[in-house]
């Protein structure tokens, strides 16, 4: 009886948990980033990471949500404000957002006086939130959780708005992270320092203007399968890339 209440507490989380694109993407932006380090800044990462790669520590964040010693950081994991709206004109959440967070983790990793477990703990949620803005459900409104309200079937299966674009797209495209990385990771510097311009404020209203053109893309109850892979896997592929090369620049400007 204890075992089948278990199940039910917990059985919501696992349903409309975040975690940007899933382990598979946030490994992508992880690798992408990973080939666009300064000489400098990998030597300072890998010291703080004991050698282990910005993909293999990319998937931290959500890992410790298994701990609730770490729930006061689910807030970090988004933002929500009302679509049409910039995020600096919004009302902030008492308990922090995505933007905070960020900004928190390069101040905590920059911090010379503070303890390395302080900084290598930032530095790996830092990677893993820069992937998370670029999921565009995980800057969207409030009302419907991010749309994890909002059902619709893929390929047959039950899930929702936020979950397609967690997990359902990029694993139906079937290829493995490094796969991935390899084919988004080979751009021109000009298209390279295009992407990288602006700083966290722009991208979060980057990802806010794609969240609302993703709520029209779905009528409660749909059936999505083919069609809907056909019609983003375009953007699936520019957020991942995004979203590693952003995270290059922004550790290679703390490392300097």
């Amino acid at each position: 009886m204890k075992k089948t209440l278990f199940l039910f507490l917990f059985f919501p989380v696992i349903v409309f948990g975040n975690a940007f694109w899933g382990k598979t993407g946030h490994r992508v932006t992880g690798e992408i980033a990973e080939n666009h380090l300064s000489g400098k800044a990998k030597r300072a990462i890998n010291d703080l990471l004991d050698g282990h790669s910005l993909a293999f520590v990319s998937t931290f964040a959500d890992d410790i949500k298994a701990d609730r010693a770490y729930s006061k950081y689910s807030a970090w994991h988004y933002v929500n404000y009302p679509l049409g709206m910039s995020y600096a004109d919004s009302d902030k959440s008492e308990y922090g957002d995505i933007i905070t967070a960020i900004e928190t983790c390069k101040s905590a990793i920059k911090d010379k006086n503070g303890s390395r477990k302080d900084r290598v703990f930032h530095l790996k949620m830092l990677i893993h939130l820069i992937g998370d803005l670029h999921q565009p459900m995980h800057v969207s409104r409030a009302e419907d959780k991010g749309g994890n309200t909002i059902q619709v079937q893929w390929f047959g299966q039950g899930s929702n708005l936020h979950r397609v674009w967690d997990k359902n797209l990029i694993e139906s495209y079937g290829m493995t992270y490094t796969e991935l990385a390899m084919e988004l990771q080979n751009v021109s510097r000009k298209k390279r320092k295009e992407i990288q311009l602006g700083t966290v404020y722009d991208w979060v209203d980057e990802s806010h203007e794609l969240c609302a053109d993703l709520y029209d893309s779905v009528e409660i109850g749909e059936k999505l399968g083919y069609r809907y892979s056909y019609d983003h896997n375009d953007l699936l592929f520019a957020q991942l890339q995004k979203g590693g090369l952003r995270l290059a620049k922004v550790l290679n400007d703390i490392f300097g």
